[in-house]
């Protein structure tokens, strides 16, 4: 059986942190989805860690990290990555697999990318501008270039043949944006042979023989259920399936071998980038989120967007990803509060409904609050269940009671021993 690690809200849920508590229980930790547009922060040892591509298991000595055919590469980044590994002497050609289905990000699909957000002007979606969106319009365009084409001797003529095109696109948006081409095909060049050193596999074959021989696997999404392409609050969304069916297609695992789906959410509600968030604060409380839970995106370093949990979209990411346990992170944020407010309805078009609609832009939409009583309790030093505040567990008892899904870990720091089971 796969199980299934997915970020419930819009992402920087924490997924790198439990990945990293939970690796020690998988033999294999795989990334079916996204690109180097999400950031999975690991801390332990006094030492943080940001992973974008390379699955959040590398630290530990015995798992083996595949990156899925459902990922987008981008071979600087993915070198850049492989540098900062370096001083931790592991095992990268043996612990660190690709799929050759997963498609390339070119130097010319990030100035794309920039090209098409500066021409939208006002309405641009936040794109990270790592070049993931043209990358995926060419993967189901069936343009692309995968890893596995860097085996072949002709790869160069058509990456020759890509780039010529992206650019003529380029042009057609008409906007001014400056570029030496020559200067970043330098250097993505060289990160592509640093990339061919490592281990290539046919994924989904390796991944079906691992079930075959019992492993225990678990499959990591990035980002989080709302930015998913089909089920996200689009167009402010990714360019692929971050739900649990993304698993499926993102590393090639059979519906019926899916097995425990582990969903994580905050203990509140952050968005980076644009696009509708009906649980927004513009107050003190939300300033006072951002700041005590350093809400800064680890990819972007954008502030994000704080508000209180909005259970309306969060059952609905657990309805669409079958979620089977849920995990709380930065309960620790809400220390302090005197009391809460949990989005429990919305009002839309005069009807009041508990089901995400088409349309949640804040024109359509009015959150509708129940409040519960805070807690003062520091919680980052706590280890048992057993020591947590009444209002904690109170909180915990009305979410898991709405989710009808049990909370199995509750997260009180960065650090993976902040780590509370219930």
């Amino acid at each position: 059986m796969v199980d299934l690690l997915l970020g419930l809200q819009w992402g920087d849920e924490g997924k790198g942190k439990i990945v990293d508590v939970l690796t020690k229980d998988y033999d294999i930790i795989a990334r079916f989805q996204g690109g180097p547009n999400a950031g999975h922060t690991l801390e332990f040892d006094g030492i943080k860690h940001v992973l974008h591509t390379i699955p959040s298991g590398i630290f530990h000595e015995n798992a083996i990290n595949i990156v899925g055919n459902g990922v987008v590469i981008d071979p600087v980044i993915f070198k850049k990555e492989l540098d900062n590994l370096e001083k931790f002497n592991i095992d990268i050609v043996a612990k660190l697999l690709i799929s050759r289905k997963a498609h390339l990000i070119l130097p010319t699909h990030r100035l794309l990318d920039a090209a098409s957000e500066t021409a939208k002007g006002k309405a641009k979606i936040g794109s990270t501008l790592k070049g993931i969106g043209p990358t995926y319009m060419d993967k189901t365009g069936r343009n692309g270039m995968r890893i596995g084409d860097l085996e072949f001797d002709a790869w160069k003529t058509k990456y020759r043949n890509l780039a010529n095109k992206h650019e003529a696109m380029i042009g057609f948006y008409n906007v001014d944006i400056q570029y030496d081409l020559a200067e970043l095909e330098a250097e993505f060049f060289e990160a592509v042979e640093a990339l061919k050193k490592l281990t290539f596999i046919d994924s989904e074959e390796y991944i079906f023989q691992a079930q075959t021989k019992g492993k225990k696997i678990l499959a990591e999404g990035a980002q989080g259920s709302l930015l998913d392409i089909d089920f996200g609050t689009y167009p402010y969304v990714t360019s692929s399936n971050t739900t649990a069916a993304g698993a499926c297609t993102g590393l090639g695992v059979a519906p019926n071998k899916i097995g425990r789906v582990l969903g994580i959410f905050k203990a509140y509600t952050t968005r980076v980038g644009s696009g509708p968030f009906p649980t927004e604060l513009f107050d003190e409380d939300g300033e006072t989120m951002g700041r005590v839970g350093n809400e800064f995106g680890a990819t972007t370093g954008r502030p994000r967007r704080c508000g209180w949990l909005d259970l309306v979209a969060l059952k609905y990411a657990v309805q669409v990803n079958g979620v089977t346990e849920l995990m709380m992170m930065k309960a620790d944020v809400l220390s302090g509060f005197k009391s809460l407010k949990v989005c429990t309805a919305y009002e839309y078009n005069g009807e009041q409904i508990q089901h995400l609609p088409y349309n949640i832009e804040s024109e359509n939409v009015t959150p509708v609050y129940t409040e519960m009583k805070g807690w003062a309790k520091d919680l980052t030093k706590l280890t048992k269940a057993g020591d947590l505040p009444p209002a904690l567990n109170d909180y915990i008892a009305f979410l898991e009671g709405e989710l009808n899904v049990p909370i199995k870990i509750v997260s009180v720091g960065p650090d993976r021993v902040q780590t509370i089971h219930r």
